[in-house]
């Protein structure tokens, strides 16, 4: 097993240290140094380094060629060094590519990976106490309930104050701006002041709403603040914009959030209330669906709020919450989707974060665990658990069930329903609702991360010889032939290089993109069969920093032969000043050690490129 730590540590060394490093990023192969005095690089000692292919020193960067491994390098310099770790080139993205759902949920899932551990395991304890309180083994008005339940529900009830860290380092914005205007929207008397009439800022009238758990609001206001706090850092004195500018930021953003984002979910939110009420009295079992079916989205959005008064007045005036019941159907249908991810998926990471959001989803109805960090960013799961909760919620709503108290909903909270309408519907919905999105997640899947996956399970055993397409127009040279030694000695795989004459780069195989980067300058893609390929598109196109590349698809995208990687501008780049040149090489030689067949001379996309060769074609021939 290769041992990442050492080659960093000799690497390092190698090139003079870390005061001898100006910067450091990396591309698709290879450590691209940019040094104070390369006369103090030792280059035969950093190729003697094990991990190491070669050395190559270009376009003032010294560069170190790993391979496929250069990721694990890069990282383990960041642990030894002020290099790598969030310095990533790879990581340098804009943001999510896509259309605007996709991107919204790429974000989602961004601002949440940090945090979903605690979120799952804080809600599984609130899971437990909830058991625990329902079945007696505590007292609900102990003061040790009262620690418990603090430890329990504080991370939760103060979500938007951590999701502004992790937003803020998905935007780029100061965190410790983010969470002063985040800690003003949990502000107690702020929470407080919820509902009450009569409020204004300077004489602009506002309603204020509760924020409490909340996530959205913080999101796009961090947002803002990004863009703010880089106009300001731009035409701020050096003397003082260190702190004018936060100081500026909050005092904008908080009132902006009070003033403008609150009222107008407060508007959302009414609306949403009113027209579920209108359904509800025109006909019942749509209004289940709705609510069934649409809750957990409501909540994604802060819209749940509005149902919240709808559930009291209906409360106050008859005694009973009929719109509460299907709400039981959205939650549960979204525990039985997780809990389908829990058995279907394949990689461990993913098992066991799905395990503790069943666990908390089913007990405690909190479903932010299962949807933020597994239903909503694998998107089947969540789209099933809507459809379960639409159909299940439908049912309650036709039985007539009923709550006699506002409670949240959970399974250790049906209690809270039993024996207040047809309780053979109520059982029927529930059914529905958790059985159906699960059988569906269970039956149909869902994509799994292809990074997770990749680490979880081995790549199968070579056995088939695999053709692999050409990617592009353009004309076929060897490889040794290419202005670039890496590339030239097949140090970092056998295969060709094209010279295009279109700006288009099409997927060789069906198969799945393993690494997608963000410059567009490089593509690795993985067959079915297990031939991993790497399509570099130019030589140190990466400097180019994604200009003049229009990306088409996303690492761990399933794609067919023919399917558009990337578009680019051929003229633009050569006018740059660098070979458009693009090596298409197979990067895994342990199982694919050789090619045989390759083309000559002009080619189209999608002809026979090469055949990649398989041990046991190799071993056969011996």
């Amino acid at each position: 097993m290769a041992d990442y730590a050492k080659t960093a540590a000799g690497v390092l060394a190698g090139v003079g240290g870390e005061d001898n490093v100006s910067s450091l990023v990396h591309c698709a192969t290879r450590l691209r140094f940019v040094l104070k005095d390369e006369s103090k690089a030792d280059a035969a000692a950093v190729k003697a380094t094990p991990g190491v292919i070669t050395v190559a020193q270009a376009g003032g960067q010294y560069q170190v060629v790993i391979g496929n491994d250069v990721p694990e390098v890069f990282a383990e310099i960041g642990k030894v060094s002020r290099f790598g770790g969030g310095h990533d080139a790879a990581a340098e993205d804009t943001g999510p590519k896509g259309n605007l759902f996709n991107r919204f949920i790429s974000m989602i899932s961004a601002i949440f990976t940090p945090v979903l551990w605690t979120l799952a395991g804080t809600g599984l304890l609130k899971a437990f106490l909830s058991a625990a309180a329902t079945f007696g083994w505590i007292d609900a008005t102990s003061s040790t309930y009262l620690v418990l339940n603090a430890l329990s529900d504080a991370f939760i009830n103060f979500l938007p104050m951590v999701l502004s860290i992790t937003a803020a380092r998905y935007f780029k914005a100061n965190e410790w701006t983010s969470l002063a205007i985040a800690g003003a929207l949990v502000y107690p008397t702020v929470v407080a002041a919820n509902g009450a009439p009569d409020l204004t800022f300077f004489g602009i009238p506002f309603t204020m709403v509760s924020y409490v758990s909340s996530v959205i609001p913080i999101i796009i206001v961090v947002w803002l603040q990004s863009h703010a706090e880089k106009f300001l850092y731009a035409k701020l004195p050096a003397a003082i914009r260190r702190f004018v500018t936060p100081m500026i930021v909050v005092l904008i953003a908080v009132p902006l959030v009070f003033v403008v984002i609150g009222p107008i979910s407060d508007l959302l939110s009414q609306g949403v209330g009113n027209a579920v009420s209108w359904v509800w009295d025109v006909a019942p079992w749509a209004g289940g669906a709705i609510m069934g079916g649409l809750w957990q989205v409501f909540v994604i959005f802060g819209l749940h709020w509005g149902l919240v008064p709808v559930f009291q007045v209906e409360f106050q005036t008859t005694g009973q919450i009929l719109l509460l019941g299907p709400v039981f159907a959205a939650v549960l249908a979204q525990a039985g989707a997780v809990a389908g991810v829990w058995v279907r998926a394949r990689n461990k990471n993913l098992k066991s974060l799905a395990a503790p959001a069943t666990l908390s989803g089913f007990l405690a109805g909190i479903t932010e665990p299962a949807i933020y960090g597994l239903n909503l960013p694998l998107k089947r799961p969540f789209a099933f658990g809507i459809v379960g909760g639409a159909i299940g919620g439908a049912i309650i709503a036709l039985g007539g069930v009923f709550s006699k108290s506002f409670v949240v909903p959970s399974g250790l909270a049906v209690t809270g329903l039993l024996g207040n309408g047809n309780m053979v519907m109520l059982g029927l919905g529930l059914l529905v609702a958790i059985v159906l999105p699960f059988l569906l997640v269970v039956l149909i899947g869902f994509k799994e991360p292809a990074e997770d996956a990749a680490t979880e399970a081995p790549a199968p055993a070579a056995a088939n010889d695999v053709t692999v397409l050409s990617p592009i127009d353009g004309t076929v040279i060897p490889l040794n032939e290419v202005a670039d030694a890496a590339f030239a000695d097949g140090a970092l795989g056998q295969g060709v290089a094209i010279q295009p004459r279109s700006g288009a780069v099409y997927a060789p195989f069906d198969g799945t993109v393993v690494a997608a980067f963000p410059t567009g300058h490089a593509f690795g893609l993985r067959h079915a069969d297990g031939t991993e390929v790497l399509i570099h598109i130019g030589l140190d196109t990466v400097k180019l920093g994604g200009a003049h590349f229009s990306v088409k698809v996303t690492t761990g995208q399933q794609v067919a032969a023919g399917d558009l990687l990337v578009e680019f501008d051929g003229d633009a780049i050569e006018k740059a000043g660098y070979d458009l040149t693009t090596p298409v090489i197979v990067t895994n030689p342990d199982l694919y050690p050789a090619v045989a067949d390759a083309a000559s001379g002009p080619i189209a996309h999608g002809e026979p490129l090469f055949t990649a060769v398989s041990v046991d074609s190799v071993a056969a021939t011996k």
